[in-house]
C-alpha cells in the first residue's frame, strides 16, 4: 500500500513549520477557511510529478513575507519500500526533488507512487476550455503510465521549436525533418496512453459497485483520427506546414485534443448536467481510477479531496467514505468542521488546523 507516513512543511504557503505522522487510513482535515487545509493538501500534490493541484509557479508557494524559499519531504512508503523525499525551492527557484538523498527529476516521482485529486476548482471542468480537460486527460493517463511525464516533455519541446520556425517563416523542409520526427514519436505515445487510460477507466466504470453515476470518457473524434502510425503523422505534420505557418503555431497534435464526458444513465453530455451531477461524474471518474490502479498494481493510489464532501447529501457522503474505505486507500481530505466527517469516526485520523496573524498551526487528535 502507498502512503506518506510523515509530512514536513517548511516555509511553505501559510505554514512557516508543520509535522504530519499518518498511518495507512484516511485523514480528515479540518478548520475554518483561509486556515491553510488545502496547503496541505498542495504539498502533498508535489510529490507527484508536474505543478501541484493548484498548478502553482515554486515562487507563489514561497512563505510571505519571509522569501526564504520552501521545503516539502516526507517519509513515502510505496510496494512495501520506505522512500524519504525531499522537494525544495529556494528563493523561488525551480523545484529540487531529491529521493532517498540523491537529486533526482521530478518526473522520477511518477515512479514511486501515483496521486489522484480533485478540488474545487475542477467543478466547471466540464463547461470551461478543453485545455483544462486535456490536464485532467493527461492527470489519469500519467497515473497510469509514469512515462507519459516524459512523452510529454519530449513532444511540447520539439513543438515549441517547430512553432518557432513557423512564426519565422522558415520554408527549408530540413529545418522541419528532425523536430516533426520528434513530435510524431512522442506525440503518437501520448495519444495511445491516452486511449488505453480511458479504456481502463472504462473497465473500472462497468466492473465497480458505486452510488456514483458512471461517466462515459472518449476523446474528441477530430483528434483521435490524425495518425495510424508514427509515420503517419510524421506526414500530416508535413502536409500541414502551410496552414500552421498562417497560424504560426501547430494545428495538429495531441495538444489540440479534447476530453468529451457523457452521463451514461442519461445519455447526456457532461457539459448539459447539473452542477450536481457534474461533481458526481468526477467523484465518480476518481474512484474508478483509483480501483483500476489497485486492480493493475496492488497499489491504491493517494487520493486527496479538497472540500468535497461539503457539496454532497448524506447519502452520497456515506457511499464516498465507504468506497475509500474499500479500497484501502490513504485519503486526504478537507473540510470546515469536523462533523463532516463524523461517519469516518474510528477510521480515519483527524487533523486540525487553525491561522492567526498570517500563519498556520496544525495539531493531530
Amino acid at each position: 500500500m502507498s502512503y506518506l507516513s510523515t509530512l514536513t512543511l517548511s516555509h511553505f504557503r501559510s505554514h512557516k513549520g508543520a509535522r504530519l505522522s499518518a498511518d495507512q487510513r484516511p485523514v480528515a482535515i479540518y478548520g475554518a477557511n483561509g486556515s491553510g487545509k488545502t496547503n496541505i493538501l498542495e504539498a502533498i500534490s508535489l510529490f507527484s510529478p508536474g505543478r501541484g493541484l493548484r498548478r502553482s509557479s515554486a515562487e507563489d508557494m514561497m512563505r510571505r513575507p519571509d522569501n526564504l524559499g520552501w521545503k516539502v519531504g516526507g517519509i513515502l512508503t510505496a510496494a512495501a519500500t520506505e522512500y524519504e523525499v525531499e522537494i525544495t525551492s529556494n528563493n523561488g527557484a525551480a523545484r529540487q526533488v531529491k529521493i532517498d538523498g540523491k537529486p533526482k527529476a521530478q518526473t522520477a516521482l511518477g515512479q514511486l507512487v501515483r496521486i489522484l485529486w480533485l478540488v474545487p476548482a475542477m467543478d466547471r471542468l466540464w463547461i470551461e476550455g478543453a485545455e483544462g480537460r486535456r490536464r485532467f486527460l493527461d492527470r489519469i493517463t500519467l497515473s497510469f503510465s509514469p512515462a507519459h511525464a516524459d512523452q510529454s516533455l519530449k513532444y511540447e519541446k520539439a513543438m515549441r521549436e517547430r512553432n518557432r520556425l513557423l512564426k519565422d517563416q522558415v520554408t527549408d523542409p530540413h529545418w522541419y525533418a528532425a523536430l516533426e520526427g520528434h513530435m510524431a514519436q512522442a506525440g503518437f505515445a501520448i495519444m495511445a496512453a491516452r486511449i488505453d487510460a480511458l479504456e481502463k477507466i472504462r473497465t473500472a466504470q462497468l466492473g465497480g459497485r458505486t452510488a456514483f453515476p458512471t461517466a462515459d470518457l472518449s476523446i474528441a473524434e477530430t483528434q483521435r483520427d490524425i495518425p495510424d502510425d508514427v509515420d503517419d503523422f510524421c506526414i500530416s505534420l508535413q502536409e500541414n506546414r502551410a496552414r500552421d505557418m498562417a497560424a504560426g503555431r501547430s494545428l495538429l497534435g495531441p495538444h489540440r485534443s479534447d476530453l468529451l464526458g457523457v452521463y451514461q444513465a442519461k445519455g447526456m453530455a457532461a457539459k448539459d448536467c447539473s452542477t450536481g451531477e457534474q461533481k458526481a461524474l468526477l467523484i465518480s471518474i476518481i474512484l474508478a481510477n483509483a480501483r483500476a490502479l489497485s486492480e493493475e498494481s496492488g497499489e491504491p493510489p493517494l487520493i486527496l479531496l479538497d472540500e468535497v464532501a461539503a457539496h454532497l447529501d448524506i447519502e452520497r457522503r456515506n457511499a464516498l467514505y465507504s468506497e475509500i474505505c474499500q479500497l484501502n486507500a490513504q485519503a486526504w481530505m478537507t473540510g470546515t468542521e469536523p462533523g463532516i466527517f463524523a461517519e469516518l469516526s474510528g477510521k480515519a485520523q483527524l487533523v486540525s488546523v487553525s491561522e492567526n496573524s498570517g500563519i498556520s498551526s496544525v495539531s493531530q487528535e
